[in-house]
């Protein structure tokens, strides 16, 4: 299954996150690399969201993954959530779904 991971940003995100990013980034590559995160980044013009896509069997392992992010625990985030995403087209889609 498939969830993505919506995180609002303080206004200032830009100037404050250099003092964490690195451990911000150590913590989405693990998470890459144990299969649960398949895509990330911060949304651009303004940078004011980031999405993530998690591919995994449940949404507690989402939700954990955005309690510890260290950019939600130093106070980056002002807001986060998780929508199950139903996937049905694509190389990597949970649901392949073809006409017919």
């Amino acid at each position: 299954m498939h969830f993505v991971l919506f995180y609002e940003f303080v206004p200032d995100f830009l100037a404050r996150r250099g003092a964490c990013r690195d451990r911000h980034l150590e913590q989405m590559w693990e998470a890459h690399a144990r299969g649960d995160l398949v895509l990330a980044g911060a949304l651009a013009d303004p940078a004011d969201m980031a999405v993530i896509v998690f591919s995994c069997d449940d949404v507690k392992t989402v939700e954990e993954f955005a309690r510890e992010d260290i950019y939600t625990t130093d106070g980056l985030v002002t807001k986060w959530w998780v929508r199950p995403w139903n996937t049905v087209v694509g190389d990597l889609a949970s649901n392949p779904t073809f006409p017919g």
